[in-house]
């Protein structure tokens, strides 16, 4: 399967910030974060709510880790949002000629049945993460553990948006995102759809048209929350 050039991924990106603003799942506005900032978009994943949309999310996921490169033996969805997606982007992959075994994990374990937290293919190899964002990193740790314990490999994560912002800790900003915390501290490819630069370049070729005032608030939010990120 080849790699897409640069040129197709970031047209990638521009048709799936365009797909996420159309089914409402990408708003602008005044919202708050986790981390206690006033944010001037809000991307909410839980809002690809149909099969069509589903379907043409997961097509996107699949597209992005074809793009990345990045060689895998499974496929892990962290509960709940994480669950859907792994099942969906597996499919779509599937379709693509890379057949692969995904898992995921209950948050609550079973007592009858099968028993435990985990679900699906057993856990082995080197594991692809996929979920929707990553703000502090937590979740790609929970997810980790989870996989280290199964003895199998935590290899990768895939996720929707790259906010390429500053990460908290103990309420405090840090000069790195989660995605670079990933990336950096704990040794894991990361594969994005789009990222925050890409949003930016959306709402400046929108013009006066959807990216009336928002390219500029977007844009004030980045130099100050933003990360130096040169990838």
């Amino acid at each position: 399967m080849s790699n897409l050039q640069a040129d197709d991924t970031g047209r990638l990106a521009q048709e799936f910030v365009q797909f996420a603003v159309d089914a409402g799942v990408l708003r602008f506005g005044e919202f708050k974060t986790k981390a206690g900032r006033m944010s001037p978009y809000f991307f909410n994943a839980g809002l690809f709510d149909d099969g069509g949309k589903m379907g043409r999310l997961a097509e996107f996921y699949a597209k992005a880790i074809a793009a990345s490169g990045i060689e895998f033996d499974m496929i892990f969805g962290p509960a709940y949002k994480g669950i859907p997606l792994a099942a969906t982007v597996a499919v779509e992959l599937a379709r693509m000629g890379l057949n692969k075994p995904f898992a995921y994990n209950r948050k609550e374990a079973k007592d009858h049945g099968e028993g435990g937290t985990l679900v699906g293919a057993p856990l082995k190899g080197r594991v692809l993460i996929v979920d929707d964002v990553m703000s502090a990193g937590t979740a790609a740790r929970e997810s980790i553990a989870i996989i280290r314990a199964a003895g199998a490999t935590p290899h990768a994560v895939a996720i929707a948006l790259d906010r390429q912002e500053m990460a908290t800790e103990n309420g405090q900003d840090v000069p790195h995102s989660a995605v670079q915390y990933v990336r950096n501290q704990l040794g894991m490819q990361v594969c994005t759809i789009a990222k925050l630069a890409d949003l930016l370049l959306y709402l400046e070729i929108q013009g006066g048209s959807e990216g009336s005032g928002h390219h500029e608030r977007v844009l004030a939010y980045r130099q100050r929350y933003g990360v130096n990120d040169k990838e």
